[in-house]
């Protein structure tokens, strides 16, 4: 199961994203973030993740991450482009000419709100992760239902917005194992 952990803003919440055996780690790098890292600190926080972790750089169009995604693994965006390493974001389903190296359904668009994930995701051909107000007491569930290549959270591992609490990651990660 891959699972990624969003919004990280420091490098120790990168050790416990690595100890806790996520698969990726995001960083958000859109202005309107509560999590929102400038360049040189996405920069750096990549750097750090470099050969530990894939690294996703994550923002709402492609200028956003302009200055930084050659440092990144994967540039996770909730509007198109065309782009060889994207991870594309949605509530609806993509054009099948859009192609991406990953789909990202999400109907919550940052705000961590959980909504049923429709039966049209289950369809979607490659790698889907289902994301938008996962926890540590759905996400099992949602797993068992859906079938996702992958699940991705943020803020229900977070004491506060970018302050993620390393017990909520730990007990979201086993959350993810538990069907597996």
């Amino acid at each position: 199961m891959f699972v990624k952990v969003c919004g990280l803003t420091t490098e120790e919440q990168i050790d416990w994203a690595v100890e806790l055996g996520y698969s990726a780690i995001g960083v958000m790098v859109t202005p309107k973030s509560k999590r929102y890292r400038t360049p040189a600190r996405a920069r750096a926080l990549a750097d750090y993740a470099r050969g530990r972790i894939t690294t996703f750089v994550v923002a709402l169009e492609a200028t956003e991450v302009a200055e930084v995604a050659e440092a990144f693994d994967v540039v996770q965006l909730y509007q198109w482009a065309d782009l060889p390493n994207l991870a594309f974001c949605s509530s609806t389903p993509p054009d099948p000419a859009q192609r991406s190296q990953y789909f990202f359904y999400d109907a919550s668009a940052g705000s961590g709100i959980f909504e049923e994930f429709p039966d049209w995701v289950r369809a979607q051909p490659g790698r889907v992760v289902l994301a938008g107000g996962l926890d540590a007491a759905n996400v099992a569930d949602v797993i068992a239902r859906h079938h996702p290549y992958g699940v991705d959270v943020s803020s229900s591992v977070e004491a506060a917005p970018g302050v993620k609490s390393y017990e909520a990651m730990a007990r979201f990660a086993a959350a993810t194992e538990s069907k597996f």
